[in-house]
């Protein structure tokens, strides 16, 4: 959110937990995940691109 960049150091434990913290059944459910001071909004349109990320 608000355009920063911000590198994610283990990508996957960042993505298992958006799905564990931040889905019902594996759809986002439109909360906000905040990592070291930036904002995430979890919705279909940030769930496309951390699909993308291996």
């Amino acid at each position: 959110m608000y355009g920063k960049k911000y590198l994610i150091s283990n990508i996957d434990n960042f993505k298992k937990h958006i799905l564990n913290y931040h889905t019902v059944n594996g759809e986002p459910d439109n909360s906000i995940h905040e990592e070291n001071g930036y904002y995430f909004k979890v919705d279909s349109d940030f769930m496309k691109i951390l699909r993308k990320l291996s």
